[in-house]
């Protein structure tokens, strides 16, 4: 069952503005982020948006990074465009998507009938983990599939990846195209693609290498196998099929994380 829409009025959106941004687009993303409150399914507790120029060689690009609370939870989105309209759009799509997914995962944890909700997702949950252990031969690990679209520069690739506690991040190059993967290499952050570009903009941040090397491109049982017998944290690699950018990992519940570029779907 879903709950009303949750007012939130625009004057509460908090608004960082780095760089000319004009008082247009700090209004307009008020205005967005108080629309996009009325798909939570709990109280935004609060909302914040950035309105950026990029800094470097992306100067010309806007950047506009948002996040909401929705009752502890932190929905969080960034987009990147050639005006600050046209990234507080993309930003309203990202964050619409993630709150819609938000919205499904919170109603099926809690079953369709308020009353039955915790019988509901214990059978669920059930159904959920004998499905997927009977995907796989023996009970094997299943994989478990994501998109991952989003289009970024390394630099910020990395910040997106220390804010969400993650080791790696897989993205599309925003001045390349090229699918690829940031993630922690000794101190530092190394970034890989499916094939380097020499024309890669040369990182801000001094922490980021850049490997040599091209992606191996892999069937998913190749991906699997390389992935067991190597003991690495994640593979990333090119699909034997499409060529999209991949990531595989192990998930904490032991099945197998597979991240792909959505052009590759």
């Amino acid at each position: 069952m879903r709950h009303r829409p949750i007012a939130l009025d625009p004057a509460d959106v908090q608004v960082k503005v780095r760089g000319g941004i004009r008082p247009a687009d700090v209004l307009r993303a008020r205005q967005t982020m108080a629309e996009l409150a009325r798909l939570s399914h709990e109280p935004v507790l609060d909302a914040r948006i950035t309105l950026a120029t990029a800094p470097g060689l992306a100067a010309r690009r806007r950047t506009a990074q948002a996040v909401l609370d929705v009752q502890g939870r932190l929905i969080r989105a960034r987009a990147s465009a050639a005006s600050t309209r046209a990234a507080i759009h993309v930003l309203r799509d990202r964050l619409r998507a993630r709150l819609l997914e938000s919205t499904r995962d919170w109603e099926n944890r809690r079953g369709r009938h308020h009353r039955q909700r915790t019988s509901a997702n214990a059978a669920a949950n059930a159904a959920d983990s004998v499905a997927g252990r009977a995907a796989g031969s023996g009970g094997e690990p299943r994989i478990v599939r994501r998109l991952a679209a989003d289009r970024t520069v390394p630099d910020e690739a990395v910040v997106d990846m220390e804010q969400l506690g993650y080791d790696f991040l897989l993205f599309v190059e925003d001045v390349t195209g090229q699918d690829s993967v940031v993630y922690r290499a000794g101190r530092g952050y190394r970034l890989a693609q499916l094939v380097p570009d020499p024309c890669l903009p040369t990182p801000t941040c001094a922490a980021i290498s850049i490997s040599p090397s091209p992606a191996a491109r892999l069937t998913l049982d190749e991906a699997v196998e390389r992935l067991e017998l190597t003991g690495w944290p994640f593979v990333f690699f090119a699909d034997a099929d499409t060529g999209a950018g991949c990531v595989l990992h192990r998930r904490d519940d032991g099945d197998y994380g597979l991240l792909s570029t959505a052009h590759g779907d």
